[in-house]
């Protein structure tokens, strides 16, 4: 995910503190999320459902999940480079290629589904996929099934194995910052977004302490890339997503010559693989698996070759988003 709040949000901003993150060899992305606190779960030596210990990441897993030998990710496939379409139209991405590792991990394939952000939690309840996988923050809101902005309960919420660390970028045309340096400096101006992310939701909130009437104007779109067109053709000041995606657009849009990052990323926080709640044996499969390919160094490989080692973790988190 723009921290996507369902950061690519469906409901909040994945808040910690700022930090940073490396895109592409060429650009430094500085992040730093407290990857430390909160529940932990058992990882390879986790205990079996009947309370035996479970001698690999593949020992956990649902039996109807081992018999199908596959595993039905939920995930929005337009938000390089975490996870987009190549040329060929290949799914391709730093979550695809982790999803691989973990599949080698667990015997199993992970099979891609593409869907709309805000919609892949209330797919995991559907049953329409196991897991939901796309740049999605772990905030407690999403953990309790808590509407951000209402504070009431919507859901049952979901279970994250956190795997990495972003924070969310404002960007604007190149050589044209309309003076915006902070959130605050979008006051009076319009942004565009992705609809149910943390850019979204930082939008919202900085615009109610906007004064003289001044409010942010806010365009939110289904994916990133529509709020990136929207921004190239003039129809917006600013857009805003995870640091990684923005460095990544800045990166590439136009050769390089579209877009700039404005001013610090704010709220680094965890990326978690969502699992829906009661799912505790493919929970603690997926985390074991982590855990497995974190210590192998393949989790390491994956991410120098996105070039995002400033976002690694050491350790899969259970929930350890706030």
């Amino acid at each position: 995910m723009t921290a996507r709040t369902t950061r690519r949000t469906t409901a909040k901003s994945r808040i910690a503190a700022v930090g940073a993150i490396a895109v592409a060899g060429t650009m430094l992305l500085t992040a730093c999320g407290d990857q430390t606190k909160n529940n932990t779960s058992d990882s390879a030596s986790a205990k079996t459902g009947d309370g035996s210990s479970a001698s690999s990441p593949a020992d956990l897993l649902p039996a109807d999940i081992k018999s199908k030998g596959v595993i039905k990710v939920g995930s929005d496939i337009a938000y390089p480079p975490v996870e987009f379409k190549d040329g060929s139209g290949k799914t391709v991405g730093i979550d695809p290629d982790i999803a691989a590792a973990l599949g080698k991990e667990l015997g199993v394939e992970f099979q891609f589904e593409n869907g709309t952000f805000d919609t892949l939690v209330t797919g995991l309840r559907a049953k329409r996929y196991d897991l939901a996988m796309s740049a999605m923050t772990d905030t407690k809101e999403r953990q309790e099934g808590i509407d951000p902005e209402t504070q009431k309960k919507v859901g049952e919420g979901v279970d994250f194995i956190d795997y990495f660390t972003a924070g969310v970028s404002i960007y604007t045309k190149k050589g044209d910052d309309q003076g915006i340096k902070t959130w605050a400096d979008l006051c009076g101006k319009k942004i565009a977004v992705q609809r149910n992310t943390v850019s979204n939701d930082l939008a919202k909130a900085e615009s109610k302490k906007c004064t003289g009437g001044k409010k942010i104007a806010i365009e939110a779109f289904d994916n990133d890339l529509e709020a990136q067109t929207r921004l190239r053709s003039g129809g917006a000041d600013a857009g805003s997503s995870d640091f990684p995606v923005a460095a990544y657009a800045v990166k590439t849009s136009g050769g390089g010559k579209d877009f700039q990052i404005v001013g610090d990323q704010v709220e680094a926080a965890p990326y978690g693989i969502a699992v829906a709640k009661g799912n505790d044996k493919l929970t603690a499969a997926i985390k074991a698996a982590m855990d497995a390919i974190i210590k192998s160094g393949e989790y390491e490989k994956i991410i120098a070759k996105w070039g995002v080692e400033a976002g690694a973790v050491t350790e899969a988190k259970l929930n350890g988003g706030s």
